[in-house]
């Protein structure tokens, strides 16, 4: 056992703190569009969903399979990608889910009936479920560790912005194009994106576990600054290779604890948000609140969200990372009992929403950087895969939880106050999962 009274990463010997080289650089860029375009095509769904049912000539309510359906295949793809990538290497997969996501949604601009639609959707997700892990492994191995936690923390920044721009792009599209305008600017952005992801090298760790040739792991090292990236032996991989390495070694009784607990907070976290993107703008209305003021409210929570995640990012890499974490999922539930009991007032209750979101949506962020932390090079793409793809279910179960309580009569104050206990079980489990992190799982 370990304390985690140090940061994730303790610092390499010979580690390099200057500026990231032309490759590194262009590695943070390119991830983070891969993340701004996954954020994009999620949610573009809602967007477009009016324009659908008054085309198609359906109700509202007929589309929630449609809706739906790229979450489920999100969790199916996270579940997949991850020890896939373990197994071929990140970068195949992060090419075969981005392309795999774009022509789906460019498919969508073609579709003639909304059972194609929710077809399509199905394998969107898919694709939209194996991109995030297998861009936060690429990333996250070529980053130096004093700094790390703060590009896959920037990486992740851009999910909320490209839900954003998908809100942006459907308000100027659909009046001139329509729906089928907006998936085609949505399918079409990721398959340019190829084109430069496909010049990125395989991450330099997983050639080196993997047994690449020297030629061509040297090739990469010489595009890094100096003392960058230290290649030593990486015990707990090598003994991953004995134990089956992915989705055995994540499951042995040396990783199992602490990849029980990951699960736990990340399942936790994401049935607060999901609940609250869900539902909020619904409840808030129901208190008497202005559609006008719901939707300001509702916004302040992804706004404060990509603060907390870059500020996060940045404390992770200076600060104990899993008591930051767990500090800031236990500082999001007593916002939230605080936003509970501000309903008298507009003002409050934007303070709370917006502090809750710093907080929560900062934590929930950072999850992907302990996980990348946690797991050796052998199980990296498949722990942070899983946690993802497992956590989504809570996401799901968010999602229904707003309406059945909506559905019992239980108003806002009663609801919110309900998610309180769900953040702090997720900070109890990320701090209990810090003293079980494995010796070896700092190998590099």
């Amino acid at each position: 056992m370990v304390d985690s009274a140090k940061s994730a990463q303790p610092e390499t010997p010979g580690e390099v703190k200057g500026k990231l080289s032309t490759l590194q650089s262009l590695l943070v860029f390119l991830c983070f569009l891969v993340v701004v375009f996954d954020g994009l095509d999620t949610v573009v769904t809602g967007f477009v969903a009016p324009s659908l049912a008054h085309d198609f000539s359906v109700a509202h309510t007929a589309l929630g399979p449609f809706l739906s359906m790229a979450l489920i295949g999100m969790t199916v793809g996270a579940l997949i990608s991850g020890p896939l990538a373990d197994r071929i290497g990140r970068k195949p997969v992060l090419l075969g889910s981005v392309l795999l996501f774009g022509l789906c949604t460019l498919s969508c601009a073609a579709s003639d009936s909304i059972l194609e639609l929710t077809v399509l959707r199905l394998f969107t997700g898919l694709g939209l479920g194996g991109a995030m892990p297998s861009a936060g492994t690429l990333l996250s191995e070529y980053m130096p560790p004093s700094r790390r936690a703060f590009f896959t923390n920037l990486m992740y920044c851009g999910f909320p912005l490209g839900a954003s721009l998908g809100g942006f792009l459907a308000a100027t599209i659909i009046p001139h194009w329509g729906w089928r305008g907006v998936f085609f600017a949505g399918g079409i952005a990721p398959l340019f994106l190829l084109l430069g992801l496909f010049a990125m090298p395989e991450s330099i760790r997983f050639m080196k576990v993997r047994n690449w040739p020297e030629t061509k792991i040297s090739r990469v090292l010489s595009r890094l600054p100096a003392g960058t990236i230290v290649l030593g032996t990486d015990t707990a991989a090598s003994e991953g290779k004995s134990e089956g390495g992915g989705l055995r070694m994540i499951m042995s009784r040396r990783f199992m604890p602490g990849t029980v607990l990951l699960w736990l907070a990340y399942f936790m976290g994401l049935l607060v948000f999901y609940l609250q993107t869900s539902w909020l703008p619904t409840l808030l209305q129901g208190a008497n609140f202005s559609p006008r003021q719901s939707a300001t409210i509702s916004a302040l929570l992804p706004f404060g969200g990509v603060l907390g995640t870059v500020v996060c990012g940045w404390m992770l890499d200076r600060f104990a990372s899993y008591r930051v974490v767990a500090c800031a999922f236990a500082l999001g539930g007593l916002s939230l009992f605080a936003a509970s009991r501000s309903l008298s007032s507009v003002a409050p209750l934007s303070a709370a929403m917006f502090a809750s979101g710093v907080f929560l949506v900062g934590a929930q962020s950072s999850m992907l950087s302990l996980a990348m932390s946690f797991y050796p090079t052998s199980c990296r793409a498949t722990g942070s895969a899983w946690m993802l793809g497992v956590g989504r279910a809570g996401g799901i179960v968010g999602a229904f939880a707003g309406g059945y309580l909506l559905h019992e009569g239980l108003g806002i104050e009663t609801t919110v106050s309900l998610l309180a206990p769900a953040a702090l079980l997720a900070a109890a489990s990320v701090a209990v999962c810090g003293s079980l992190r494995p010796r070896t799982s700092q190998s590099l």
